[in-house]
């Protein structure tokens, strides 16, 4: 991991906490971490952060894209 994909994630998190304000902090990293690999109970301990970082791009263009159909 590198402080700039770290400082990336942090920034995609921030978005997607804006498009999803209901979300816990822990619930959605769990649930990116899923996205990011498969549903595990050691895919949390064990996601990597670019991995992370691609999962929340990902779920980010999603939801922008729905609140754009919509």
């Amino acid at each position: 991991m590198t402080d700039q994909t770290r400082e990336e994630l942090f920034d995609v998190l921030r978005e997607l906490w804006q498009e999803m304000p209901d979300y816990r902090f822990g619930q959605m990293i769990v649930n990116l971490s899923y996205a990011a690999r498969e549903p595990s109970n050691a895919a949390p301990w064990d996601v990597e952060d670019d991995e992370l970082l691609a999962a929340a791009r990902r779920q980010l263009a999603s939801r922008k894209q729905s609140a754009a159909t919509h």
